[in-house]
C-alpha cells in the first residue's frame, strides 16, 4: 500500500486540478461582468451591421 507522503506529493490530476480553477475564474468572471459584456458585444455588432449595410 502507498504511505500518506506518497499520496500529497503525487501529482498526477494536478493538470485537471488547474484547468478546474481557470475555468471557475473565467466563469466568474462573466458572471460578475455579464452586463459590460452584453453591451460590449452589442456595440460590436451594431457597428459591423453598420458597416456591412455601408458596404452594400
Amino acid at each position: 500500500m502507498r504511505t500518506w507522503r506518497e499520496f500529497i506529493t503525487e501529482e498526477d490530476a494536478s493538470g485537471v486540478v488547474e484547468i478546474i480553477l481557470i475555468l471557475v475564474v473565467i466563469i466568474g468572471a462573466v458572471v460578475i461582468f455579464r452586463k459590460q459584456l452584453q453591451a460590449l458585444v452589442g456595440d460590436l455588432m451594431d457597428s459591423v451591421s453598420r458597416k456591412a449595410k455601408a458596404v452594400e
